[in-house]
């Protein structure tokens, strides 16, 4: 029989344990900020082709889990990469209501702004920037503002679309597929007949060449269909699951066999799924803190870290 000074004893040091996860997980947001490494040499990319790609997913800005100085912060260790060029994933307005400031669209565009990168900075929409535009989930159709305050920052939106880009005269395509949740099903005054404005096929039909492709994906299960075309896909929007215990996320399900939760898996293509910066839901991270996401390609063999 467990006497009641141990019962006592084993259930405050259950509490203190509990309350200073729980700090920890609340402070992880505001107060992390990892690198993500990957040197990865896909089979359709150049292996004497180098590039260095940056990746910024999930912003979610809003105060005070994402404001504006830490969004300068991310963009100051981002440019301190020197990469070839900076992507982002989508998401970039908050995903919640545990906020003391929604933060404008045209405020965190600005310091998005000073990304700088050789090839440019490029950007695709998630679902969040949909889902929280209320004129455009009314009449389901339109610009979001999240795509006008980027535009207006000099930032090009890719949906379902493709540009050629090149460094020291070797060619490669980015490519930027549309959101593929974004529009909400359940609506009280209007029947949406399809959630998505994703279109692969019209996306990859926009490659004219042989040259190397990269595919920017907010939702990453695409990737299941992403056909071997394509050397390189990157996305985010799970945010790694934003709590993993041991390696796995239990807010992550499991779809044709497999998770596509985090980190680097091999399909047809290479696809690198990003933690992301922000929060959706709830304020809270635990092993997964925010991170950037550096892709090295041409590289010798994968390496992570």
């Amino acid at each position: 029989m467990i006497s009641r000074r141990h019962f006592l004893r084993g259930f405050g040091g259950l509490t203190a344990a509990t309350a200073s996860t729980a700090a920890y997980g609340l402070s992880e947001p505001v107060v992390r900020l990892a690198l993500t490494r990957y040197d990865l040499s896909p089979r359709q990319w150049p292996a004497d082709f180098p590039l260095k790609i940056a990746a910024l997913a999930d912003i979610h800005a809003c105060d005070p889990w994402m404001s504006l100085d830490r969004i300068a912060e991310i963009v100051e260790r981002t440019n301190g990469l020197n990469p070839d060029i900076i992507v982002l994933l989508g998401d970039y307005v908050a995903g919640l209501r545990h906020v003391t400031r929604f933060i404008p669209a045209s405020d965190w565009a600005a310091v998005l702004k000073g990304l700088k990168a050789p090839l440019g900075v490029h950007a695709v929409l998630g679902n969040h920037d949909y889902w929280e535009d209320k004129a455009v989930q009314r009449l389901g159709r339109g610009i979001p503002l999240s795509r006008r305050a980027l535009e207006g920052a000099g930032i090009p939106v890719y949906e379902n679309d493709a540009v050629r880009l090149a460094k020291d005269g070797r060619p490669f395509w980015l490519a930027g597929l549309g959101d593929q949740l974004a529009f909400m099903a359940a609506r009280p005054y209007r029947q949406v007949t399809r959630i998505g404005v994703d279109d692969l096929n019209a996306t990859l039909a926009k490659v004219t060449d042989d040259a190397p492709v990269i595919l920017l994906a907010h939702e990453p299960d695409v990737a299941l269909r992403v056909p071997s075309r394509v050397a390189l896909q990157l996305s985010g929007h799970t945010h790694g699951g934003q709590v993993r215990l041991l390696g796995w996320s239990p807010a992550v399900p499991v779809k044709h066999g497999m998770r596509l939760a985090y980190g680097h898996i091999k399909l047809k293509c290479d696809v690198v799924v990003s933690g992301g910066l922000g929060c959706s839901i709830m304020p809270f991270r635990l092993g997964v803190p925010p991170e950037i996401v550096q892709v090295t390609l041409g590289a010798k063999g994968p390496v992570v870290s």
